[in-house]
């Protein structure tokens, strides 16, 4: 790594962290700036999932009293996220550089079109909260779910508010929504990262700038989430996602 390298990747992290802890969207800033950096697609994905991994597994610790209740009916769901984190994961060793490089452009528009799509699809979980009895494990669903795990192993960006839309169909309340999402997200970063690392694809030395910068993101980032507007938050955000989508679009 040169020196313009770990300037980015501090830049891009502290960012990363910051908007994760403020409104979403961290990976907008990472993963690019891992492309940038000069690492392969595969390995940048690779690096960043490890990156994001830690603080998913936080957030799943931090809901485990939403998720006590649920005992055994979360089994099939952790089950498909295994299954389907692996096989995405494993996907995205397979196609290699050149496949995800020419992915690169369109997953990056879907993850941006999830995250400016997010708030109506926050009112609909919004819409959901009063219910509470627990659905049935139909196979409607449980092939939505696999779905959304083998695009969370194999990119991720936007896998949490595809998470929140498909459980808010089934009619689960708002924080049950989201402390499933927390739990099945890192489950698929769990084993896309075990993945990865025994595949030898991740960069440790732009993952240790990486999470450093991240840290102390995220830190700064939950000290200003009650003084800026979320709204001017997610602009930046969509306005950062577009910029990169239309900019992989005209050089892959």
């Amino acid at each position: 790594m040169t020196l313009a390298d770990i300037l980015l990747l501090l830049l891009a992290g502290f960012a990363a962290g910051g908007m994760n802890a403020l409104a979403g969207g961290g990976t907008f800033f990472s993963f690019p700036a891992l492309l940038a950096a000069g690492l392969p697609p595969v390995t940048a994905n690779a690096t960043n999932a490890v990156a994001l991994w830690p603080a998913s597994l936080a957030a799943s610790w931090a809901a485990r009293d939403q998720l006590r209740p649920l005992g055994r009916w979360l089994l099939p769901l952790v089950a498909i996220s295994l299954i389907g984190g692996l096989g995405g994961g494993l996907l995205l060793l397979a196609g290699g550089d050149e496949v995800f490089r020419r992915l690169i452009p369109w997953l990056l528009l879907a993850a941006t079109l999830l995250f400016a799509a997010s708030p109506w699809l926050s009112r609909r979980v919004n819409r959901q909260r009063e219910a509470g009895a627990l659905p049935r494990h139909g196979p409607a669903g449980g092939i939505a779910h696999a779905l959304v795990a083998v695009y969370g192993g194999y990119f991720g960006a936007g896998m949490g508010i595809l998470q929140l839309a498909a459980f808010s169909i089934e009619g689960h309340p708002l924080l049950r929504a989201n402390a499933l999402k927390n739990l099945l997200s890192s489950t698929i970063y769990s084993v896309a990262v075990v993945t990865f690392v025994a595949a030898g694809r991740v960069s440790w030395a732009e993952l240790a700038v990486l999470l450093g910068a991240a840290s102390c993101g995220g830190y700064a980032g939950g000290a200003l989430a009650r003084r800026l507007p979320s709204r001017w938050l997610r602009w930046l955000v969509i306005a950062v996602g577009a910029g990169m989508t239309a900019y992989y679009f005209v050089t892959a």
